[in-house]
């Protein structure tokens, strides 16, 4: 397309220069040509005067040498001689260089009218002057033909200049529209080839015409829209299997509680052959890195109130095991841009986690930080801890926790990058394994782009912030708290 707009330009080109500059340099050809015999003609008409005087050869040779082409040799003089019988006779007088053939010359004087001649390596004018006699003399002036076409050479080469020079622009300027108009329109086809492949982070850039930027804006926002809805799928399958876990939990629990029995057993079997296919469904939808997008502000959330709402569901478990339950910083409403529903889910895997993962009696905490740039939701237990952090980070990895899929933390990961925030793992000060998960308030950056330099005003390890007493086993103490509990490594 793009070189199919190129041939049309220059061909429309060349057809506007032809039709412009092949009359213009004929129109200079001819007023070249008028321009050398108009000037001899001005050189012919000097001698006029003189003739029609005299015709003595001195006073013609004079005036004739008083003309440039009389000087430069092109000029002569033809003085027909009288009639037989006239009492003043005069000899035929020839002055000059002639070229003339005889018959042009008795043409002009039969005539009497000005004519042009041939002649070798230029032309004649033979302009006819009557003479006080009777007689008509002729008088003859060479024109070169280097004389006719004087300056017709430089003015074809100019017009040529000029033509060549538009035809080289205006291929310039067809070839920038066409790479302007092509180029868009080529990229927005291969993309489309690519995402019918299956490349579904391919994009187009939105520049081009109006009409194809449109078309990439729509092309873009439908490639969004199809990673989307293959991520939600993917997601909600394995968020809702994910999310079965906790009810397990407590099924487990309330299994391990029947006692002994082959009732009992049946019931703990069956629990453990749930949860096995619940993993199985989780590791089969997440077989690729699934995508989340900023929840927004109208899908922002109260950190606290989705902290006090989870921990009420989890201290009847807590208090049927023995475990001793801390809960600090969730008096005060605290708004992060998360929507409720993920931010209970990732609560739930980590707390699902401690029940999993550690010794029924182990004692577990839940802290809310808030800074000016960040929320920190700090999880920690006194359990044996985990034994590859690093590890226990990677989507499907466990970190080396038996009967665990990796995936609880992969939704608490992808809940706080979804901010541009982060999850480490480190030791608590109880002993076992904390989860610090750093929510961005900064207004949904990317999780490449740098934070800024302040962050929350942590504890040293291992110093108690005020009011940190134990509450009663199973009992939530949701009294407004702001102290720090930790410094995560």
């Amino acid at each position: 397309m793009r070189w199919a707009l190129v041939k049309v330009v220059i061909a429309v080109t060349v057809m506007v220069v032809v039709a412009f500059a092949v009359p213009l340099g004929l129109v200079i050809e001819e007023m070249a040509r008028d321009r050398a015999f108009s000037n001899a003609e001005r050189q012919a008409a000097a001698i006029g005067p003189t003739l029609s005087i005299t015709t003595d050869r001195n006073a013609l040779e004079r005036a004739m040498a008083s003309t440039q082409a009389g000087a430069e040799g092109r000029m002569a003089v033809h003085v027909p001689a009288t009639a037989d019988g006239d009492e003043q006779a005069a000899e035929a007088l020839e002055i000059g260089t002639s070229r003339a053939a005889a018959k042009d010359l008795r043409t002009v004087q039969r005539t009497p009218r000005a004519a042009m001649a041939g002649a070798p390596g230029g032309s004649l004018l033979l302009q006819p002057t009557a003479l006080g006699s009777g007689r008509i003399a002729v008088v003859e002036v060479y024109v070169p033909r280097d004389e006719v076409t004087n300056g017709v050479t430089t003015a074809w080469l100019v017009l040529a200049g000029v033509g060549l020079a538009l035809v080289v622009g205006s291929v310039a300027v067809a070839d920038r529209l066409g790479v302007r108009v092509v180029e868009p329109a080529r990229r927005l086809a291969g993309a489309a080839h690519a995402l019918g492949e299956g490349k579904l982070g391919v994009r187009v850039p939105e520049e081009g015409p109006a009409e194809l930027r449109s078309a990439a804006v729509a092309f873009n926002a439908m490639a969004d829209q199809v990673v989307g809805l293959l991520a939600n799928e993917r997601e909600l399958a394995a968020d809702l299997s994910h999310r079965l876990r906790t009810p397990l939990t407590v099924l487990r629990l309330n299994a391990a509680s029947l006692g002994e029995g082959p009732a009992a057993d049946q019931t703990r079997a069956a629990v453990a052959q749930l949860e096995r296919e619940v993993d199985t469904i989780i590791r089969t939808a997440r077989e690729s890195k699934p995508q989340t997008a900023p929840a927004g502000p109208a899908g922002g959330c109260d950190v606290s109130e989705v902290v006090r709402e989870r921990m009420d569901f989890w201290s009847a478990l807590a208090e049927d095991e023995g475990r001793t339950v801390r809960l600090a910083g969730v008096g005060t409403p605290v708004r992060i841009p998360v929507v409720r529903t993920e931010l209970a889910a990732a609560l739930d895997a980590l707390l699902g986690n401690v029940f999993r993962h550690t010794p029924e009696g182990t004692a577990f905490s839940v802290d809310v930080h808030n800074g000016e740039d960040a929320v920190i939701v700090l999880v920690s237990d006194a359990g044996p801890g985990i034994a590859d952090p690093k590890a226990a980070l990677v989507r499907g990895n466990s970190g080396g926790r038996d009967g665990s899929t990796g995936l609880g933390l992969d939704i608490v990961r992808r809940v706080a990058e979804s901010t541009g925030g982060d999850v480490r793992i480190g030791r608590s000060v109880l002993g076992g394994t904390e989860v610090r998960v750093w929510i961005g308030l900064d207004g949904w950056r990317s999780p490449a782009q740098p934070r800024r330099g302040h962050r929350p005003r942590r504890r040293r390890r291992g110093t108690p912030g005020p009011g940190r007493a134990d509450t009663a086993p199973g009992r939530a103490d949701t009294q407004p708290r702001t102290d720090a509990r930790t410094e995560v490594p």
